[in-house]
Parts: structure tokens; C-alpha cells; sequence
């Protein structure tokens, strides 16, 4: 019975990483995995990585915009964010290592 029941877990972790592709948002005609983090425990203070930058860079500020404002509607109704370095920025200023761009801003509370 044990083994079943971690075999039961196991299916279902690896099956709630799967995403049906039709379901993905594309931007620039490409997907972007992002993630919003919130800051030291602070949910307003968040930072939001993009990856896959090398895509499309215009594609990645978009999902990057896209995944924050969801993140702050989510949480405060409001969607004017006010970032350190975001989708605004000169491109000269937003970090991206690797293929991974990273944002980093306050939502409105």
C-alpha cells in the first residue's frame, strides 16, 4: 500500500508540471516561463524572472510586464507598478544573465 501511494504522488507531481501548450500565453509569437517572487516576505516587493530572453528580448519585457501585473491585480487590484529596473527601463540597465532576464519592482497597495 505504500509503494502505491508514493507512486500515486509521484504521477501526479510530474503531471502538474506538464502544460497543454494551447493553454500558454505567447508574446512576440513565443512562450516565456516567468516567475514572480516576492522580497524578504514582502508580497509587494517582487522580483520577476524571464527566461528564454534570447527568443525574442521585446517577446521577454512583455511576458515579464504580463506576469507582474497578474501577480499585483492578484493580490491589490491594481496594476501600476513601480519599478526599480522593469519593462520601461532602458535595456541597457535590465539585467540578464545567461538567458534569464530579471525585473524588480513594488506593487501599488
Amino acid at each position: 500500500m505504500k509503494f502505491g501511494a508514493m507512486a500515486l504522488l509521484g504521477a501526479v507531481v510530474m503531471l502538474a508540471g506538464c502544460k497543454d501548450p494551447a493553454d500558454q500565453i505567447r508574446f512576440d509569437g513565443k512562450y516565456f516561463p516567468t516567475k514572480v517572487s516576492k522580497v524578504d516576505g514582502q508580497r509587494d516587493q517582487i522580483v520577476v524572472t524571464v527566461k528564454e530572453v534570447a527568443q525574442s528580448p521585446e517577446g521577454a519585457l512583455s511576458a515579464g510586464r504580463y506576469a507582474a501585473v497578474a501577480y499585483c491585480v492578484g493580490l491589490y487590484g491594481n496594476s501600476d507598478i513601480d519599478w526599480v529596473v522593469g519593462p520601461d527601463t532602458d535595456p541597457s540597465q535590465i539585467r540578464i544573465q545567461g538567458n534569464t532576464m530579471t525585473f524588480r519592482g513594488t506593487c501599488p497597495q
